[in-house]
């Protein structure tokens, strides 16, 4: 099952694509889709069901297929284990941003100060999320958490993960959720329902509906995308092509462009993203598939139609220059579940070793990236 691929995410700003398999990890930058550029690979014979990339930084966050109760945080430049978390139950979910990291269980939720990897907060007994729906604002500042509030119908619940206490109660759809991502600023909230017939907008101020996407085809067809746009800019093009007045929740009777697959039934993320190209800024969509390969389509943003698949790469693949992170026995030893519980990190390592080896893979960006700017 070597190269059987696990797990497919982008980073928080889309900049780059982390893929898991079964025998590897790969980190691929986007910056730049005229060639497939691999910023790292790293062998894991153990299976990668779990790879998080914080931003353009030397920090992921992994779960491993033969222990998936266990979360590895590493500095993937130095080629270091920072630390590691081990929970009661499978992780099902993990989502970053500058100032949390959240681990999802079925039932639960950990909320961790990135900087320091301490628990600041715990939800508990929450709706059965066998599939691990979550999403996490990327804005610090406005850091909200949105998880399912209802394990049979559409309910969202939205949570203040920077100053720990709920905010609103969201009644989304009339089925269970399939899909939730927020826009840059963390003012929206995007839904999708496990029927895949609707998207909706939510402002996450007052939970109002602001905008409701429908689907063409009228069949019943189960989501198994994750739909997201890594500017404000791009739901503000969305907002740009309404009338001028809007009185009512704007309902599209069709799409505006349409992208035709070469996958069937395969899960799969997707993201609407601008790059720089010799005849200036584009705008592509980007795929990442389980297929193992990523798509990338040309989108005309003033006629839309549809879309044309420009380049196509194979996302799976060792090279020979790969590096192998080091594995849970290494020098960052254990935390236990009580230990977890605490906020207590391994005795191998001292705290502020830690915080510091935190810091240094927070703030260093890859080398052959370019520094993205912090969010304002």
């Amino acid at each position: 099952m070597g190269e059987e691929v696990l797990y497919v995410q982008f980073n928080q700003d889309y900049s780059s694509l982390a893929v898991g398999t079964g025998g590897e990890w790969t980190l691929v930058s986007l910056t730049s889709l005229e060639a497939l550029d691999r910023i790292h690979e790293a062998s894991a014979p153990d299976g990668v069901q779990i790879v998080e990339r914080l931003f353009s930084s030397s920090l992921v966050a992994i779960v491993s297929l033969k222990s998936p109760r266990k979360l590895r945080v590493c500095h993937f430049k130095k080629g270091n284990e920072i630390c590691n978390y081990s929970y009661q139950n499978t992780i099902l979910g993990v989502r970053l941003n500058r100032a949390r990291l959240v681990v999802c269980l079925e039932n639960m939720l950990y909320i961790h100060n990135i900087r320091d990897m301490k628990i600041l907060h715990t939800i508990r007994d929450t709706p059965l999320n066998e599939k691990g729906i979550l999403a996490l604002s990327i804005n610090a500042d406005n850091s909200f958490l949105a998880y399912p509030g209802s394990s049979s119908t559409g309910q969202v619940q939205v949570f203040d993960a920077f100053n720990l206490q709920a905010k609103i109660v969201i009644h989304a759809h009339a089925s269970s959720l399939a899909a939730l991502a927020f826009n840059l600023n963390g003012t929206l909230l995007a839904t999708a329902s496990s029927k895949g017939t609707v998207i909706r907008v939510f402002s996450t101020t007052d939970g109002s509906r602001l905008f409701e996407f429908r689907r063409g085809m009228k069949r019943r067809n189960e989501v198994k995308e994750e739909l997201a746009s890594p500017a404000a800019s791009w739901m503000e093009w969305v907002k740009s092509s309404l009338p001028t007045q809007v009185t009512e929740v704007w309902a599209q009777g069709r799409s505006f462009a349409t992208i035709t697959t070469p996958f069937v039934e395969t899960r799969s993320v997707v993201a609407v993203i601008t790059v720089t190209e010799a005849d200036g800024p584009k705008t592509r969509v980007i795929v990442g598939s389980y297929d193992g390969f990523l798509y990338v389509y040309g989108l005309n943003t003033q006629e839309g139609g549809e879309c044309q698949l420009l380049k196509q790469y194979k996302l799976t693949g060792t090279g020979s220059d790969a590096k192998k992170c080091p594995s849970s026995s290494g020098p960052a030893g254990t935390a236990s579940y009580a230990g977890v519980v605490k906020g207590h990190f391994s005795q191998s390592m001292s705290d502020s070793d830690k915080m510091l080896e935190m810091k240094n893979a927070i703030d260093q960006a890859g080398s052959s990236e370019k520094d993205f700017p912090t969010l304002e």
